[in-house]
């Protein structure tokens, strides 16, 4: 029998390759889902409404970006249990499913509108974090200090309190405002967050953090909300106040401030002719959503943050000044 012919190079690569299994094909990549449209200054006036105080996220024409679609975590809060106040709907919403999304278990604390903080609930639970609905009034101190109580009860602890209920009324003329509008907007504005606070701090330790929630027209002033803008002022100060009087121990205070941002607040609290040109008057000309507030807060709760106390943190659009 004549002997086999030597196999050449290329032979022997494509025996081998027939011998091997094939390798399985690395599994495609998920494209990362895009941003929503966010809405124009021009688009408002086709979906602007007023509704009655406190308007309810699921009555709104335009529905608020709460969602986080195109979010993408990176567990940057694993372990952790945050409060936030004022989450049923809007910013807060957006807040506690980042913070959900990052690996925090999250209280949920809201004054009025159940069904809305159900379904806050449900979007936190959904990605397989604990969720502690909470209805109390922040203006009460007994309250807060309750809360903390079941946060940390139910919850297991607390490392962050985000302090973002808020109550605010237009008004025209500044003589039309009244004592209780007036009692009201520091009450729940500036006292409820001293109140939420000094519940919080005997049970925090060094690398926790307080946010509050400020206002860029705490800053440059704004003529139909007046007792607003100033309340918003003085949580700027509250902030750098705190972060001063709580730096030695390594827990960080910090304030976001918002431009424009399109909440249940804005069609339960302000004229028809402002909502239908709402954004106008930043440098992007539109209004901010809630899920572009969400990460400012998820840097000044996590490591990435942590060179960070006393700070303002504008997420404004552009709000430069008080020019309308």
């Amino acid at each position: 029998m004549p002997a086999a012919k030597p196999q050449t190079s290329a032979a022997k690569v494509a025996a081998a390759a027939k011998a091997k299994p094939a390798a399985k094909a690395a599994p495609a990549k998920k494209a990362p889902a895009k941003a929503p449209r966010r809405p124009t200054a021009t688009d408002m006036k086709a979906v602007a409404q007023t509704l009655p105080y406190p308007a309810r996220q699921a009555d709104m024409k335009l529905q608020p970006q709460t969602d986080l679609r195109a979010y993408r975590a990176a567990g940057k809060l694993e372990g952790k249990i945050a409060l936030i106040t004022g989450a049923d709907s809007g910013i807060g919403r957006a807040v506690a499913l980042a913070f959900a999304k990052e690996g925090a278990d999250v209280t949920i604390v809201f004054n009025e509108n159940t069904a809305d903080a159900e379904t806050t609930r449900q979007l936190i639970e959904k990605e397989g974090r604990k969720c502690l609905v909470l209805q109390a009034d922040v203006r009460e101190p007994e309250q807060c200090k309750q809360v903390v109580r079941r946060c940390r009860t139910e919850l297991g602890g607390l490392n962050i309190l985000v302090n973002n209920a808020a109550f605010q009324q237009s008004q025209e003329k500044f003589e039309d405002i009244t004592e209780e509008q007036i009692r009201r907007t520091f009450d729940t504005n500036i006292l409820g967050y001293i109140w939420m606070a000094q519940a919080a701090i005997p049970h925090l330790k060094a690398g926790d953090c307080i946010i509050n929630t400020g206002s860029i027209v705490g800053i440059t002033g704004i003529p139909i909300l007046v007792d607003y803008a100033a309340s918003k002022a003085a949580i700027h100060a509250l902030t750098k106040s705190l972060a001063l009087y709580l730096g030695e121990r390594n827990i960080r205070v910090n304030c976001v401030v918002p431009g424009p941002v399109w909440t249940p607040n804005i069609p339960g609290t302000m004229p028809l002719a402002e909502i239908e040109k709402f954004g106008h008057e930043v440098a992007l000309k539109r209004p901010g959503q809630p899920d572009e507030l969400a990460p400012a807060y998820v840097l000044l709760a996590s490591q990435d943050g942590s060179f960070m106390t006393g700070s303002l943190v504008h997420v404004t659009g552009g709000k430069l000044s008080s020019d309308e």
